[in-house]
């Protein structure tokens, strides 16, 4: 009988290295290479595709696109960041595992294997999805110990289709929500990176700009009037706010395995909509409504970050946010000034406003006064000034 195993296939070193490796230490027959489109630009379909034909590699392109874009703005609806920045690879491995899951099992396979290192997030990612049916798992990258320098001596002398590696300077992770950038110089936390690790945003510049977004139940659904479908409004997104800037981190992130780690991210249209829900979100929910959805996003997003996007807390928390997006319908200005996406207008047929009792210009709205404040000004720090007094022995 036949062996067969899918491999999470994107035809660089790792990946390409797996694919003998399997053969050889695993005693696999077959192996089917999947590729998932989560919106890696062109070339490395290229190189996966260019790749998997010199190895004979049965291959398969997934395209899980529009899958991806609507669990990024699952994401804004729940005003989900990692330690400061917007999640994106973390959001799409579990997108990619559930398509590969699929292709295995419509290919008859017996296994599941990816090409991750034991020190990464990503192992973990897919492995939550992975496990949770009846096909073997494996790591061959991490069960057997490999290393960068020995996988490229392995592939040079199988003569296997890779070009020096690593590809480049820098480890590189690219999808439609964000662009991570890691290694080689960037690992000392005090090197201090030029511009040329950046590739979807200018440097900030004195010019400004302003783009209006319109939100349906905490879902972003238009662009300056123009109805969108979520990935057309990130790549729009990306580009317009990339221009001034906007959407750079860099920061020590700290892995679920313990490492911390430099991790640079590029994600203009992920920060710009997240800031443009949450400025939304302050016009029509009560302040207590506004403090608990911080401890509900601060767990999302961890949750999410590990890969969990399916624990039963998630669903709990998705609960909650459905109920309370239900009026974050409206829209919002924000301008892009000195690399940041400010909220500068917001408007909201539910809005938890009046503008008449905020103005300093009305006395009384209704049947409520100034003078009604006095009563709540004298009981305000009625306790500490009590404590005060206890302290001082009165």
């Amino acid at each position: 009988m036949t062996a067969r195993v899918a491999l999470a296939f994107s035809g660089g070193l790792d990946t390409t290295v797996c694919v003998p490796l399997l053969k050889e230490e695993y005693g696999y027959d077959e192996v089917v290479g999947v590729t998932v489109d989560v919106g890696q630009p062109e070339a490395e379909f290229a190189e996966a595709e260019a790749t998997a034909e010199a190895l004979d590699l049965e291959h398969y392109v997934v395209d899980a696109r529009a899958e991806f874009a609507e669990l990024c703005l699952d994401a804004v609806r729940a005003e989900a960041t990692y330690q400061g920045y917007p999640l994106g690879t973390a959001l799409a491995r579990p997108v990619i595992a559930e398509e590969i899951l699929g292709v295995a099992q419509d290919h008859d396979c017996d296994a599941l294997a990816h090409g991750c290192t034991g020190k990464g997030n990503d192992q973990l990612r897919f492995e939550t999805v992975w496990r949770a049916g009846d096909l073997d798992v494996i790591a061959p990258v991490r069960e057997l110990g490999l290393t960068r320098e020995w996988e490229m001596e392995y592939a040079a002398e199988r003569d296997l289709p890779v070009e020096g590696g690593d590809g480049g300077t820098w480890s590189i992770d690219t999808n439609l929500w964000s662009r991570s950038v890691e290694g080689g110089d960037l690992e000392q936390p005090d090197h201090v990176p030029t511009t040329e690790i950046y590739e979807w945003t200018d440097d900030p510049t004195a010019e400004t700009a302003e783009v209006e977004i319109a939100f349906e139940s905490g879902y972003p659904v238009a662009l300056n009037g123009e109805e969108m479908e979520p990935v057309a409004l990130i790549e729009a997104l990306n580009e317009l706010a990339g221009r001034y800037g906007v959407g750079r981190t860099d920061l020590m992130e700290d892995r679920m395995l313990g490492l911390k780690v430099r991790e640079n991210y590029e994600h203009p249209a992920a920060t710009t909509l997240l800031a443009a829900h949450e400025g939304l979100a302050g016009l029509v929910h009560t302040q207590a409504e506004r403090q608990f959805t911080q401890h509900v996003s601060q767990q999302w997003a961890q949750k999410a970050y590990e890969g969990l996007i399916d624990a039963p807390l998630v669903s709990a928390l998705d609960g909650f946010l459905a109920e309370t997006n239900e009026r974050v319908t409206g829209a919002v200005t924000v301008r892009f000034e000195g690399g940041q996406a400010r909220v500068v207008g917001r408007e909201s047929p539910h809005a938890t406003y009046s503008a008449e009792a905020a103005s300093f210009d009305t006395a009384a709205v209704g049947d409520i006064e100034q003078a009604d404040a006095t009563g709540v000004a004298k009981y305000h720090g009625f306790q500490s000034r009590l404590s005060g007094g206890a302290d001082d022995g009165e």
